[in-house]
């Protein structure tokens, strides 16, 4: 599976006798120091993204090695005339005592990329030394993606991206890396930290809660998590209710077919249902919901009158 991911760009280096070394691997003149500008970039990481995916923490390690000696271009338009820079290494970072949402310890791949200093890169050194190019993303591939939940192929399962079960998040997990294509600047990263890397630039998980805190809402945000889980539990029982409630009343659907529909429905579908199959349940079965909105079944007074003095 082919991935684009993003991620951030760190400061000009100096250049060092060994970083020359490696940087003349890549090169057929032998280059001097006066001759490359240098910078660190933070490719991609074991965070969860924006689009509910992250790679696994191990497969970062099979993405260090392949991505030394990838080119660096733009907006992964895979041209020779869009050639920017080379990655001459790699290394894997953990940063102890920050863990991701997954729960695990957070770590990324950092690369060193070099580009020369001639006229025509004078501008593109400007803007790395301004900050106007920050953002990079990768392109790679992987050999699998895995449900986080389940540990089944993406696709296979019923679980869906965002959503948590019994405490636990799912989300796409990018497992064994396959090849590494290039890495891009772009406007946009799909992973936030992913870019050229800034010495001295806090990298702490940005979050609402975190955010909360820093500005003194803490408090508030506490309440609205409160509320947010109160929704998510009237909404899980809703939908229970219209899963047991269709069995009853359309039993040529079948239960696992129902709850997954059932998920993707808003409260105000969920309460159409419940109130069609309730009604049909009712008419077969002579069943009456514990709560029927005020609605009173002449059914079941017509039942009961053979029993009224």
């Amino acid at each position: 599976m082919n991935v684009t991911k993003q991620a951030v760009c760190d400061g000009h280096t100096e250049v060092e006798e060994q970083e020359l070394e490696q940087i003349n691997r890549f090169s057929r003149a032998k280059l001097s120091a006066q001759q490359v500008y240098t910078f660190t970039v933070r490719l991609c990481d074991n965070e969860v993204d924006r689009d509910g995916e992250r790679f696994a923490p191990e497969t970062l390690e099979g993405l260090a090695e392949l991505f030394v000696g990838k080119s660096g271009i733009f907006d992964h338009q895979w041209s020779a005339a869009g050639q920017t820079a080379r990655i001459y290494r790699t290394q894997v970072v953990d940063e102890p005592g920050t863990l991701t949402r997954a729960g695990d310890g957070y770590r990324y791949v950092k690369a060193w990329a070099y580009m020369l200093r001639t006229k025509g890169n004078e501008e593109l050194i400007a803007q790395l030394e301004g900050g106007i190019l920050r953002e990079v993303s990768v392109g790679c591939a992987v050999e699998r993606t895995v449900c986080s939940v389940c540990g089944a192929r993406v696709g296979s399962c019923e679980h869906r991206k965002g959503e948590t079960y019994g405490g636990k998040l799912c989300f796409t997990s990018l497992e064994g890396a396959a090849d590494a294509f290039e890495w891009s600047f772009v406007a946009v990263p799909a992973q936030p930290k992913a870019g050229v890397m800034k010495s001295k630039r806090a990298h702490g998980t940005r979050s609402l809660k975190t955010l909360a805190e820093r500005e003194g809402f803490d408090e508030e945000y506490r309440q609205l998590e409160k509320q947010a889980a109160l929704g998510r539990s009237y909404l899980d029982a809703l939908r229970r209710e219209v899963v047991r409630l269709a069995g009853l009343g359309e039993q040529s659907v079948e239960h696992a077919v129902m709850e997954r529909i059932a998920k993707k429905l808003e409260e105000d579908e969920l309460l159409e249902l419940k109130r069609v199959y309730s009604a049909r349940a009712q008419k077969q079965f002579g069943l009456v919901t514990q709560l029927d909105h005020g609605v009173r079944s002449e059914t079941v007074e017509d039942t009961d009158g053979a029993f009224l003095i």
